[in-house]
């Protein structure tokens, strides 16, 4: 029997992964670290830095070839289940490959926490390897923005919405609330919005060593950050970023 491992790591600060995480680390047999093309080898890098402190003396290490999504299909979501096919069929031939015998410990280190906006549980219930699973929770992109601009997520007594660069894009502002947080958008999903009364926290690369964060007033701030990011991006060859945004006046606490 396997037992799978999906570990959060937090943003990429090597200081944020916790005790746990570690522990878990130290422990598997087999640690599998994607690759996600030449433009982000930095990405498997951070991931192999971690492994090279946490791991344990008999501990292989494999990487893999992450596939790549059809971003031309017109249905996004049969898009999305083909390349979660694609994936697990890459997790299972890597894990046969290493752990011949199917039986062992096996980790994925996973950026956040395996269990918001990832689709690592997914995937796994893909697999059709004899195994168990186990998720080891991760300081996520919300708690790292909301600490690095030391604001609170929530005004008080109010609900927020957690949603996707698409989302927003496709749907406006989500009826009902007055803050909200958007996780993966690739475009700068906020240039579609009205800017009048809403204020913006954003911040990319959470708890690396070139972490940006802007805040203010959309109007003013978003055509910053559109700047700012593009320039990251074309300097780092990828960007991961996040930010939140509030349209109520109020103040967060």
């Amino acid at each position: 029997m396997i037992e799978l491992t999906l570990i959060g790591i937090g943003t990429g600060g090597a200081t944020q992964l916790t005790l746990d995480a570690a522990k878990a680390i130290a422990s598997a047999d087999l640690i599998l670290i994607p690759h996600k093309g030449a433009e982000k080898d930095d990405l498997a890098g951070l991931r192999r830095s971690i492994c090279d402190t946490h791991a344990g003396a008999g501990t292989a290490i494999a990487t893999f070839d992450l596939p790549r999504r059809d971003s031309a299909d017109p249905d996004y979501r049969h898009g999305v289940d083909r390349w979660h096919d694609a994936i697990a069929r890459v997790w299972q031939d890597t894990i046969r490959a290493h752990l011949p015998g199917l039986s062992g410990r096996v980790a994925l280190l996973i950026w956040g926490d395996p269990s918001l906006y990832d689709s690592s549980l997914r995937i796994a219930d893909r697999l059709t390897l004899p195994l168990t699973r186990r998720v080891i929770p991760g300081i996520t992109a919300i708690q790292a923005l909301c600490a690095a601009h030391a604001i609170t997520l929530n005004t008080v007594g109010a609900p927020v919405v957690i949603t996707t660069g698409r989302q927003l894009r496709d749907h406006g502002w989500p009826p009902g609330a007055d803050r909200i947080v958007v996780m993966l958008d690739g475009d700068c999903a906020f240039d579609g919005l009205d800017p009048q009364g809403v204020t913006i926290w954003w911040g990319a690369y959470l708890g690396m060593p070139e972490q940006i964060l802007i805040h203010g007033p959309l109007a003013e701030a978003g055509p910053e950050i559109r700047q700012v990011r593009a320039r990251a991006r074309a300097a780092h060859g990828w960007i991961m970023d996040i930010y939140l945004m509030d349209r109520g006046g109020a103040l967060p606490g």
